[in-house]
């Protein structure tokens, strides 16, 4: 891999605080820095609901946590904020990547005092005024493939991306123990239905997802419901309306056991949504549906994913809640992911 030599022995920041898809759309660049400058230190900075992601990863030297609600008092302004823009400058950073690309991001790399700061091409919020805006030849393509023309503009090549997601032996084995007292054998074959997503319009109806349990049970899969402490509600409908109740992981798991639970599945099916993205990058199918998002940018990324895009003229509005009270993803049906899911259980 080339590079450019004056970063070989760089001290290198990466700037991108959440959420958990973006993340993990941004991991492989911290696996190409490593790559192409091996003597390179990599620093993370992140928030906390994406720590995780990065923290114990054999390609990152050191997580820098950003406690976001600390900065909104007058007393973390006063006496919060200062120490920790000490702790960035101490760190003499040569090389910030603004991955974040919107106003806090610009900040935390301008604050960095890295004298080279890049940030990639789909900037917001004036973001692009603090650093050097880079427009790589996947400026229209997949997210992913945007925050490695990043590296790319350093002279790395970098010819695909890899996930560097690092599970231990105790978070694995942590894993295995939840996965068996909410009653699922991990050694038979399972389905993860993710249940919930932080865009309304993201979330399939709970009635479809009811159906779709059933029809999985009825293959002898065992179909295994996931998301966070906020999806009980969902969860418990789901539950009360099947013939038969599907494994409930909900609000369970942390990250990184939820990782090696998705890892293990034979397909993952939900919305653009963070675990989904970790499906994609832990290289488990992926069976997605998408409304407001748009799958070019936003797509499972990597090969073997099947996607279902509602019908609607005004899919990949990027709008959060409809402006038009449509419900986004009511269209695409029971069957059309019924047959996703069995065509990837088929080799299809």
């Amino acid at each position: 891999m080339t590079s450019n030599c004056t970063f070989a022995n760089a001290n290198i920041l990466i700037v991108k605080l959440s959420a958990i898809g973006d993340v993990v759309h941004a991991l492989p660049v911290a696996h190409a820095l490593k790559e192409c400058f091996p003597g390179a230190r990599i620093t993370w900075v992140v928030e906390k609901a994406a720590f995780e992601l990065v923290k114990d990863n054999p390609c990152i030297d050191e997580v820098i946590l950003f406690d976001k609600p600390k900065f909104k008092t007058l007393k973390g302004l006063l006496f919060d904020a200062p120490s920790f823009v000490r702790e960035l400058r101490g760190r003499k950073f040569d090389l910030a990547l603004d991955l974040q690309a919107i106003f806090k991001g610009a900040i935390l790399a301008f604050l960095s005092g890295a004298p080279k700061r890049l940030v990639y091409c789909n900037t917001r919020e004036m973001s692009h005024l603090l650093s050097e805006r880079v427009n790589g030849e996947n400026s229209n393509g997949h997210v992913v493939e945007q925050y490695l023309d990043v590296v790319r503009s350093l002279g790395c090549k970098v010819d695909k991306a890899v996930f560097p997601i690092h599970i231990t032996a105790a978070e694995a084995s942590a894993a295995a123990a939840i996965a068996k007292q909410a009653g699922l054998n991990m050694e038979l074959p399972y389905v993860i239905l993710a249940v919930g997503a932080n865009w309304p319009n993201k979330r399939w109806p709970v009635e479809s997802f009811t159906a779709l349990v059933d029809r999985l049970y009825d293959d002898g899969v065992i179909p295994v419901i996931t998301g966070g402490a906020g999806d009980r509600a969902l969860a418990n409908d789901i539950i009360a309306n099947a013939a038969i109740p599907p494994v409930d992981l909900v609000g369970k798991t942390s990250l990184k056991r939820l990782a090696h639970i998705i890892r293990q599945a034979r397909v993952f099916v939900g919305g653009d949504t963070g675990p989904m993205h970790l499906a994609a990058a832990l290289a488990t199918p992926v069976v997605a549906f998408y409304g407001p998002t748009d799958i070019v940018r936003n797509g499972p990324y990597g090969d073997g994913h099947k996607t279902l895009v509602a019908s609607w003229d005004c899919a990949g509005c990027w709008e959060r809640s409809c402006p038009k009270d449509r419900d986004c993803l009511v269209d695409i049906s029971v069957e059309a992911v019924y047959a996703a899911v069995r065509g990837v259980l088929d080799g299809d």
